[in-house]
């Protein structure tokens, strides 16, 4: 059974900065490509970073890139994402998704539907 779970959710003013945490267990191990993943009220989810096994390659949402990185301990089975300069707009329920690498990960690296296993997300709210 996999299982992922985040947290580092909190309450931040505008240009504050968040580290949330994913820990993996279960059949989802070192082996997986990982995303971040976050859905405001009324909002659609949407990919804001993803990494491939070894943290070699990295993907960005427009709207985070430069404020946002993603990274990994696989001795730790966990994906991190450093929020930095936080705004308004970055308000939203974070989730940690993963699958295992393959070709077809690269193609959409931030599509919703090209992961199989999600967490149950961890709130952030940025207020101005």
């Amino acid at each position: 059974q996999v299982q992922l779970v985040e947290s580092g959710g909190d309450s931040v003013q505008a240009g504050g900065s968040l580290r949330l945490s994913c820990a993996a267990s279960g059949a989802t191990s070192v082996s997986d490509c990982a995303g971040w993943f976050r859905q405001a009220p009324g909002k659609e989810r949407e990919g804001v970073a993803s990494i491939n096994i070894d943290g070699g390659s990295t993907y960005y949402a427009i709207s985070v890139k430069g404020r946002f990185t993603i990274s990994r301990d696989n001795a730790r089975n966990t994906v991190y994402l450093q929020m930095d300069s936080l705004k308004p707009e970055d308000t939203a329920m974070y989730f940690c998704a993963a699958r295992p690498c393959a070709y077809s990960w690269y193609m959409a690296p931030l599509a919703v539907s090209n992961y199989n296993h999600w967490g149950q997300g961890t709130q952030v709210t940025v207020s101005s």
